[in-house]
């Protein structure tokens, strides 16, 4: 699915996700940049597009967005290149990830995990099948390795919970209602104090 149909759709269930634009030039990212800002490559012929240099975060002015963005497009090779995404800068906080996928025995399956980099360092998941309730998102929530840096261990400040619990009976939701999706994962969404931001979203029909 094009990026711009997965937000519309995730935006039909209320997920809260970081706005941005798609250009096709840097005048137009000029133009659309509301710093600081981050740029990323959209092609799907380009997987881990940080580690390839495809993705410049908190640029924070014109000199500097003329830089990123003649940078990452440098690094994009043979690969098709469908535009870049100028997207503002999230706050920083807690890297999660929300998806789910389609599972040929038990149907739409929602997951919970660790984000961002984290995701395939760790391995920190639960999954429950779709619809969830309250409790199952808490239960979801609870069964992570990483339960305590949700709750603020170390001196780090809990997240929100009570808006993950929404988030996550969301992407069930969506899961459960939309056959067409066969894979969906908002990651990183970014959990803070209060609420939380999806700043990534990929869907798979």
């Amino acid at each position: 699915m094009e990026y711009v149909d997965a937000v519309a759709l995730i935006k039909k269930y209320d997920i809260d996700f970081a706005e941005g634009s798609i250009v096709r030039s840097v005048d137009e990212a000029l133009k659309a940049a509301e710093y600081p800002v981050a740029l990323k490559i959209m092609s799907d012929e380009i997987s881990h597009k940080s580690d390839k240099g495809c993705v410049k975060l908190n640029v924070k002015d014109e000199d500097s967005l003329r830089k990123a963005y003649s940078e990452i497009m440098s690094n994009v090779g043979s690969a098709k290149v469908d535009g870049v995404l100028v997207q503002r800068m999230a706050k920083p906080g807690l890297e999660l990830i929300v998806g789910g996928r389609r599972d040929k025995q038990f149907g739409p399956v929602v997951l919970f995990g660790l984000g961002g980099i984290f995701v395939e360092v760790f391995k920190d998941f639960s999954l429950r099948v779709c619809p969830i309730d309250r409790n199952d998102a808490l239960e979801m929530i609870s069964e992570m390795k990483a339960y305590q840096l949700l709750t603020g261990a170390r001196g780090t400040k809990p997240v929100d919970i009570e808006a993950i619990v929404d988030l996550l009976q969301k992407a069930s939701k969506l899961l459960y209602e939309n056959k067409q999706i066969n894979e969906m994962d908002l990651n990183p969404v970014i959990a803070y104090e209060k609420g939380y931001c999806a700043v990534d979203v990929r869907v798979l029909p």
